[in-house]
């Protein structure tokens, strides 16, 4: 049966962006030190079509967090392109250019309506109006035996949790502090939705926390 999984990278005061986020700082103020200890990575470069890159602790991470997905699902924010509706003179297809690293159908989560936008490598974005439920059923239809990604951002992936459908997460935790900005544990309880420490991997600049439901 297919997994939910989930990946983010979380300083040490629990921030998964920073403060202030905007189109000019999608991650808000400081929010791109968070994947620093990645842009590095041979794995993480050859993804984004680059060559070139280390070999760490952090590739099979890495490695193993980028396959066998079916489907993906993310919400608004980290799609773009500001709130509101969509702009149809000038349209918003993404942060990844033509070739977005995910190459299956995504399924963004927002409050305005807009056409399926194809694009190269098998992604396809479809927006969803009616829910992260409706997304989910979408994402699972097509997935078939293949995993779920929820790709963030913070909003989601509370969601998910929430929801308890998540099988997987792993925390990349960076040795910074942020001091504002987004979190997904924020309700102030222990709770960690089901799941538990699976497994750490200590890497240059990052420690990997994979947590697994029972």
């Amino acid at each position: 049966m297919s997994k939910v999984r989930i990946q983010i990278a979380m300083s040490l005061d629990g921030f998964v962006a920073g403060p202030d986020q905007s189109l000019e700082a999608p991650l808000g103020k400081g929010g791109m030190r968070l994947h620093e200890w990645a842009f590095a990575l041979a794995a993480f470069r050859s993804m984004h079509g680059m060559e070139g890159g280390v070999v760490t602790e952090s590739t099979p991470i890495v490695e193993t967090a980028l396959q066998g997905f079916g489907a993906t699902i993310m919400g608004r924010n980290m799609f773009g392109g500001g709130r509101g509706p969509w702009d149809t003179k000038n349209p918003w297809d993404g942060w990844w250019g033509p070739n977005p690293p995910y190459h299956n159908p995504v399924f963004v989560l927002t409050h305005h309506a807009r056409e399926a936008v194809p694009m190269e490598g098998g992604t396809t974005f479809h927006f969803v109006t009616d829910g992260l439920p409706a997304a989910f059923e979408q994402a699972r239809r097509v997935a078939g035996a293949l995993d779920i990604a929820i790709a963030g951002g913070a909003s989601t992936v509370r969601q998910a949790l929430a929801a308890d459908v998540v099988d997987q997460l792993t925390i990349h935790l960076v040795p910074i502090l942020l001091g504002r900005g987004e979190r997904i544990f924020d309700g102030g309880l222990d709770d960690l939705h089901g799941l538990t420490l699976a497994r750490t991997v200590a890497a240059p600049n990052v420690t990997h926390l994979i947590l697994a439901r029972k």
